[in-house]
């Protein structure tokens, strides 16, 4: 954890209206004040990203909700109660205080409380709710680092806290619980399987054929520079090609027999949330070497599986064969 001094002196920029970049245990955010629409509007320009796609609030403690929005929903209280701090975004209907930039227009509000004591710490600090998506360029990968930070969106930020890698790798999970049945809008770093055991059965239905609802819903997303395209194990089965050497591969165990220009195996005893953990970080570095594609292998689609499949899909959505 930085400094006190380094806490301050973001919160103290974030209160005059800047971006501050700073770790959550998910990805690093790129955070702004909430309350203020001018401030929110930097993030879309700092990220080119679109005006559609709404923003994650982020707040201290869950104490803070109610004083946020009023009456919350007695389902979405206690997923609140369980799960956070933590990794689980909760969609509630938007407060007067949060302008519609925030959520693009949209009645509703996505919101979360990170499970980092940076976080934390900052937001306390500066004293308002935190709006803040990934600290990274719309549709690229996410940053777990500061040096990811620092290497995507340079100027655009006012200050970058380093808080060291993220320990889960990847974006929180969202769920809307304010209907009879829960669904989940988008895969993240708390599985499924958790949300199931707390509150029964729920829909999952992430993406989006209009407007999303929920940050990282569109079709193509988390993309490296460099193609990507699935693959299924084992790599042996594939037969070797003369360009190989050119071309990237991301293993969930085993290295490839292959000669591949490089490769990056996410977690050799096959424990998924050690690969979740480690998937921005080695794309990041597949994508720095040069290679004309990187070939990514699909994993088993069960707990953090099926949030690391789903990142894996949106990456590839570009792709398109040779003629």
């Amino acid at each position: 954890m930085p400094a006190a001094t380094g806490v301050a002196e973001a919160a103290a920029v974030l209160r005059a209206g800047g971006l501050v970049a700073f770790p959550t245990e998910t990805v690093y955010g790129l955070g702004a004040n909430a309350l203020d629409g001018h401030a929110a509007a930097r993030i879309f320009a700092a990220k080119a990203r679109p005006s559609f796609d709404p923003l994650i609030t982020h707040l201290a403690d869950p104490a803070e909700l109610a004083g946020l929005v009023g009456a919350v929903p007695s389902l979405v209280a206690a997923l609140a109660e369980r799960f956070w701090p933590g990794p689980l975004t909760l969609i509630v209907a938007r407060p007067a205080a949060v302008p519609p930039i925030v959520t693009s227009g949209l009645a509703t509000m996505a919101v979360r409380v990170p499970d980092h004591p940076v976080a934390r710490a900052l937001i306390r600090a500066a004293g308002v709710p935190v709006a803040a998506p990934s600290a990274n360029r719309f549709g690229m990968l996410s940053p777990t680092r500061a040096e990811h930070v620092a290497a995507g969106l340079g100027d655009a930020v006012d200050l970058i806290v380093d808080g060291g890698p993220t320990r889960c790798g990847i974006e929180s999970t969202i769920l809307d619980a304010r209907g009879d049945r829960p669904v989940v809008l988008r895969l993240g770093a708390l599985p499924v399987e958790a949300l199931v055991e707390a509150v029964g059965p729920v829909d999952v239905r992430p993406g989006s054929s209009g407007q999303p609802v929920a940050p990282g819903g569109l079709a193509a997303h988390y993309a490296p520079r460099t193609p990507l395209r699935l693959v299924d194990p084992p790599p042996s089965a594939t037969a070797p090609r003369p360009d190989d050497h050119t071309r990237g591969y991301l293993a969930l165990r085993e290295r490839p027999a292959q000669p591949y220009g490089a490769v990056e195996v996410l977690s050799p005893d096959g424990d998924l949330t050690g690969a979740a953990a480690r998937l921005f970080d080695a794309l990041h570095r597949l994508d720095a070497t040069g290679v004309t594609e990187i070939l990514a292998e699909r994993v088993p689609e069960a707990g953090l599986g099926r949030a690391i499949n789903d990142r894996l899909r949106r990456a590839a959505a570009t792709w398109q064969p040779p003629a």
